[in-house]
């Protein structure tokens, strides 16, 4: 039997208002995701350089825009 995949949710929107760097937060949850794994960033606005970034280190990416304006974004390698 397999294992249920895990999936996280980190909201930087708190981070981001407080005028602060959520890289570091989301590098540390990234690299703690095992293969079945994925992570949704919730963000303010669509976050492309962190897309582009996990895309070129084999992370596929599925976005939303959420109704009250954020993005959602899950990350998961294919």
């Amino acid at each position: 039997m397999d294992a249920p995949s895990k999936n996280s949710t980190l909201d930087v929107r708190e981070i981001i208002a407080k005028g602060e760097e959520p890289f570091d937060a989301i590098r540390t949850k990234v690299d703690a995701l095992g293969p079945d794994e994925s992570l949704e960033v919730i963000a303010p606005f669509m976050p492309a350089p962190l897309i582009e970034m996990l895309k070129s280190e084999g992370f596929a990416a599925q976005m939303e825009h959420l109704p009250d304006g954020a993005w959602s974004v899950r990350f998961q390698r294919p």
